[in-house]
């Protein structure tokens, strides 16, 4: 599927602003974003539900935008589920074929097969308010893939279910997704969810796509401070670039001194080219960060080192997180990990004197502010920089 120069607008609201995407057959795709980001029109835009202002979406080489929605080969799953209520399990799903007058033999061997596909196969003559809800989506997943179509389009299908029921069907979805071999579109506003399942993903926020890229690069590389903040957790600060040197790598990669206030100045490495007196955002993931009573014992030069006080440990069992004080006004979260049984705890507490550190290799520069106007050197660093969640 190509999507090229896709724009929409509501009266002053503009939902979509020059999308232009390529999606892979048979690839789990994922559009994540916030509420209100645009996820859902791009979705509608592609079933037939919505016409875009201006731009193309091509199937397998077929502009598919003068087509009604039930000439397009693509199918929608929505999370209300839109079953019939007065119809059977299997009535539900046979009703495609039915609208197509498929002949009988074939439906009851068809439907076998598609219940089969969800593991409702012992539940055909059940009607939908005998079922649980993930018994519901599974409902709806068949009758939508009974039609064959190329792209199976699911806006946001997991988010009525409680989350354990929504970490169990996601894992199905994924086992159906490998079964069947088609293109998923998949709609979420969650995270671990596009992480977890995804071949690639789609980061949105007001209207346009901000980075493309499988789960991995999304959370490691972010490409902006949004989708930093948006994927996981995350250490930003709004930095200037003391010095940056070229190292003699195969790749083309920069050390950079950089200078974060209420905090001091790090390095870390970038492939980006920068330049002494930029302004920049800098991230560094919690996990990445290591924690401890003692000063670390290396010579190394691309360490980070800082010194601060625990302002608030909190214990989850498989990890603790740790909000160190590093000044008065900078707050650095740390997360360690416990991998062994005797990490059964934590041995550092509440307002323990810790050292944390990081490698340069880790933080990312991810966004150039301009050296003039608002975001001049003067103007104060980014809202969420370095402090707690609320």
């Amino acid at each position: 599927m190509v999507i090229k120069g896709l724009s929409k607008s509501f009266g002053d609201f503009r939902a979509l602003h020059d999308i232009g995407l390529e999606i892979q057959k048979g690839e789990f795709f994922s559009l994540l974003g916030p509420s209100g980001c645009g996820k859902t029109t791009l979705l509608r835009i592609i079933a037939g539900f919505e016409s875009p202002d201006v731009g193309s979406v091509t199937i397998e080489g077929t502009d598919v935008l003068p087509l009604p929605p039930n000439r397009r080969q693509v199918n929608t799953v929505f999370q209300n589920y839109a079953l019939f209520p007065h119809l059977s399990v299997f009535e539900n799903v046979a009703f495609p074929l039915r609208i197509k007058k498929v002949p009988r033999a074939r439906i009851s061997d068809t439907v076998s097969d598609y219940l089969k596909l969800v593991q409702l196969e012992g539940h055909a003559h059940k009607k939908p308010n005998q079922l649980s809800g993930g018994q519901k989506q599974r409902v709806a997943i068949a009758r939508a893939l009974i039609n064959e179509p190329r792209v199976l389009l699911l806006d946001e299908p997991l988010s009525a279910l409680d989350a354990k029921l929504r970490q169990h069907m996601l894992i199905e979805l994924d086992q159906i997704h490998d079964k069947i071999g088609i293109t998923f579109i998949y709609v979420t506003h969650d995270q671990q969810e596009a992480l977890s399942v995804s071949d690639r993903i789609a980061v949105m926020n007001q209207g346009d796509v901000l980075q493309v890229g499988t789960p991995h690069d999304i959370y490691e590389s972010p490409a902006t401070d949004f989708v930093a903040r948006f994927i996981g957790e995350t250490n930003l600060f709004d930095a200037g670039v003391v010095s940056a040197v070229k190292l003699d790598n195969p790749v083309t990669e920069y050390m950079a001194e950089l200078e974060i206030p209420e905090l001091g100045r790090i390095k870390v490495t970038t492939v980006d080219e920068i330049r002494t007196g930029q302004r920049v955002i800098f991230t560094i993931r919690p996990e990445k960060v290591l924690i401890s009573k003692e000063k670390p014992a290396t010579k190394r030069e691309d360490i980070n080192l800082f010194q601060g006080i625990v302002d608030e440990p909190i214990y989850s069992g498989f990890q603790t997180k740790f909000y160190v004080k590093i000044s008065e006004k900078t707050m650095l979260r740390v997360i360690k990990q416990h991998a062994k049984y005797s990490d059964e705890g934590p041995d550092i507490v509440w307002k323990d004197s810790v050292y944390v550190s990081w490698s340069a290799h880790d933080g990312y520069i991810v966004g150039i502010r301009d050296t003039e106007g608002p975001n001049s050197p003067k103007a104060p660093p980014i809202p969420t920089a370095g402090m707690k969640e609320s």
